[in-house]
């Protein structure tokens, strides 16, 4: 445990270490072309309401000691032993071509569970945590059905603009070459650009809830006739306040759509709404413990009298263990705050949060996976999805709001078999 009193640095009572460092001629498919005017009034109340305007103050109810936990020796996780090889799966031969090119041949646990039955049409329920290969798990059937006929359509909802476009590059990867176009529909991002990507030829639409009840309220998304639907971290959706969006969305899809479901928990409004939609979905469950084994966490004891900023400057300073950090805080101002004062003080940083620009943040996001910057402040917009490699560390600036924020937020270190650290400031 981190402790800090009147002195700049943290004094430290235990050691720890660091680890290792889509366009063509309009065939139909989504866009109906009208009602360009439409309104943009939020199904159910303010867009995105909810949950995400209440700021609770749940931390005080989380016990600091589950925010340590010492770990030394890098320990793997139990292997798993597929039944399937990629190449048993019953899909079309230049999909089999495309998944042996990313050097994919074992399925992991949730795609070697689910992907049989949901290429027979079953609906999918998948309670599994990041990082478990959900996104292929889904992709799979729905590029097959469309390989297959291309007049199928697919919709793909996920909480934030960061994990829907990590979607749609994992979609383009298994889809090059096969003329299966798909659009990303964010906010944040000029809605001119997506109609136009709408009204061309397009298979799949991947996007955030506000953006994609915008553009079915414009007629420019017609989910009468898509019947692949899914639903990615559908928890996390549920605590930003999109439930009624997801709702009014699912509503407008045909009753013989095939839904994928995946959450890292199952709330009861997610559990009813999974029972309203789906039909007799196989549950798939692969939950790996809360926290990784690869994940050594302490916590920096600060105090009224400590200057907080110049805590984390001294171990941001120790550049051969905090390569490449990772530094969560809650609120969207406090973010850019912390992010502009580091860069005074000569660190390379930057910033994602919802009031940044949405190709300033791509940009930022880009900028830290290409190690050109080294510190990324961000909101828990980052805290699920994203898959950034070789993050040595996640500080916790500010305790987050629920535990399971926490070990989302401290998942994304500690990844591949790699050692990562996550610290959090408390007092």
């Amino acid at each position: 445990m981190y402790n800090n009193t009147k002195q700049r640095g943290p004094s430290r009572s235990s050691n720890y270490s660091s680890g290792g460092r889509s366009g063509g001629a309009s065939r139909g498919g989504f866009s109906s072309g009208g009602n360009r005017g439409g309104g943009r009034s939020s199904f159910g109340g303010s867009r995105g309401g909810g949950n995400r305007n209440k700021r609770k103050s749940s931390y005080e109810r989380i016990d600091v000691s589950r925010f340590i936990s010492k770990s030394t020796v890098v320990e793997k996780e139990e292997i798993y032993l597929p039944t399937h090889t990629f190449g048993d799966f019953k899909i079309e031969a230049k999909l089999k071509l495309a998944i042996a090119n990313k050097n994919y041949i074992y399925p992991s646990p949730i795609q070697d569970k689910s992907i049989p039955h949901s290429l027979e049409g079953r609906d999918i329920l998948g309670i599994a945590d990041t990082g478990t290969g959900k996104t292929a798990a889904f992709l799979i059937p729905i590029l097959n059905k469309i390989i297959k006929d291309k007049n199928e359509t697919a919709i793909i909802i996920a909480p934030t603009r960061e994990l829907a476009i990590q979607i749609e590059k994992e979609c383009n990867d298994l889809a090059r070459g096969m003329q299966i176009w798909s659009v990303v529909c964010v906010g944040g991002a000029p809605i001119s650009a997506q109609i136009r990507g709408l009204r061309r030829e397009c298979n799949i639409v991947i996007g955030t809830p506000g953006r994609l009840l915008d553009l079915v309220k414009r007629g420019e998304i017609d989910l009468s006739t898509t019947r692949s639907v899914v639903l990615d971290e559908a928890d996390r959706m549920l605590d930003m306040g999109f439930i009624n969006d997801i709702t009014f969305l699912l509503e407008k899809t045909p009753n013989d759509r095939q839904g994928f479901f995946f959450s890292a928990t199952l709330p009861k409004p997610i559990e009813k709404l999974i029972e309203r939609f789906a039909s007799d979905p196989v549950k798939v469950m692969v939950k790996t413990r809360d926290t990784s084994k690869n994940v050594e966490q302490d916590v920096i004891r600060i105090n009224r009298d400590t200057n907080k900023i110049d805590v984390l400057c001294d171990l941001l300073d120790k550049e051969d263990e905090f390569k490449k950090v990772l530094i969560f805080s809650e609120m969207k101002h406090a973010v850019e705050k912390l992010s502009v004062e580091l860069i005074k003080r000569g660190y390379k940083a930057g910033s994602i949060h919802g009031d940044k620009r949405h190709n300033d943040r791509q940009k930022t996001l880009l900028k830290f996976r290409n190690n050109e910057i080294h510190i990324m402040v961000a909101t828990d917009v980052a805290a699920r999805g994203l898959d950034i490699p070789e993050v040595t560390h996640v500080i916790n600036y500010e305790i987050p709001q629920t535990y399971d924020t926490y070990i989302h937020r401290i998942g994304r270190t500690g990844r591949a078999d790699k050692k990562g650290v996550a610290l959090t400031f408390v007092g």
